[in-house]
């Protein structure tokens, strides 16, 4: 198995250099918002459109309830709306809002705060799990709270517009940040993370038992990392990069990164590495802290991966999509 990288020529005035920013697909249209340049100073809070098509971005007046400047945030889309939870502010506190961005009307709308749903946190994970009636649920796992690491699971129910904590996970799932999380084969992956150390265990939640697994992989398993890419394609998790060993600085320095792509076959537990023995152009190189989404370009599923951190701790403005080759169902 292996897979494509391909680098995306981008037009018009886009987001620029950051991490700790999120990105997410309506379409053929990426939306990206939120994230620093500088370490812990968010950049702005502009919602940037980027189309797959023209490769090239816009970012068109918004209206409604526009969300402050945040990092560490993160994005999931349903149908045509947006859903961005949580984050951190400029003055390092800790964020809780649920907001929607409508992208035909570009409307902001405050969903839910305060004690209407998860507790405060940034560096957590998001994924949207769509249904065929246009509704569906939003994940939000982990991350950083006020009182330190998290692993509480709450999924958000589009057509009801309710929040519903699920199951903990209990101690075998170590409170973590930064940890990969993914729908796939029809339940909810939560891949390795930071929890004072870098994680390489694997859980799974099923929603339709409300049932947590701890799951034992092997194969080509990838070392212990956080802050990576990872995203539901098929019964895979397809996971890339990511802070391998963090910097004595933390956040204000640049870890080791790694430069890997894998897939987890969520139906074996087996680990495979990707490697699409491209040249050295046509690939992202280390990195961590990206923007990162699951979606479709030219009819191939893959990875959209959008700046990030550099060894060098320069942020990065660059835009791939990663298209797997990934073993069919048997």
């Amino acid at each position: 198995m292996a897979g494509t990288w391909e680098k995306l020529e981008q037009k018009g005035a886009g987001p620029g250099a950051r991490s700790s920013h999120a990105i997410t697909l309506v379409g053929d249209t990426a939306y990206a918002f939120g994230g620093e340049f500088t370490p812990r100073v968010p950049v702005d809070n502009t919602m940037y459109a980027f189309d797959l098509k023209t490769q090239t971005w816009s970012a068109p007046d918004a209206t409604g309830d526009v969300p402050p400047p945040r990092v560490g945030v993160t994005m999931a889309a349903v149908g045509g709306t947006v859903f961005t939870f949580g984050g951190r502010d400029l003055d390092h506190k800790e964020l809780n809002e649920l907001y929607s961005f409508d992208t035909a009307t570009r409307a902001w709308a405050l969903l839910s705060s305060g004690a209407d749903g998860p507790p405060h946190r940034s560096y957590h994970s998001m994924v949207a799990d769509a249904d065929a009636a246009g509704g569906g649920r939003v994940y939000v796992f982990g991350g950083c709270g006020d009182a330190g690491r998290l692993n509480d699971l709450w999924a958000y129910d589009v057509a009801a517009a309710r929040w519903e904590q699920l199951p903990s996970p209990g101690e075998a799932c170590r409170p973590r940040g930064g940890p990969g999380l993914a729908v796939a084969g029809g339940k909810v992956w939560v891949v390795y993370g930071f929890s004072g150390e870098e994680l390489d265990d694997v859980h799974c939640y099923d929603p339709a038992t409300g049932k947590w697994a701890a799951v034992e992989t092997g194969g080509d398993k990838p070392s212990p990392r956080s802050v990576f890419c990872a995203a539901g394609v098929g019964r895979h998790v397809v996971v890339f990069g990511g802070e391998v060993d963090p910097s004595d600085l933390g956040h204000l320095g640049a870890g080791k990164f790694s430069r890997e792509a894998f897939s987890l076959d969520t139906e074996t537990g087996a680990w495979t590495r990707l490697d699409d023995g491209a040249e050295a152009e046509h690939h992202p190189g280390p990195r961590g802290w990206c923007a990162f989404a699951a979606g479709e370009k030219d009819g191939r599923q893959g990875l959209l991966v959008y700046g990030g951190n550099s060894p060098t701790n320069d942020r990065l403005d660059d835009i791939y999509f990663f298209a797997p080759v990934l073993e069919a169902a048997s």
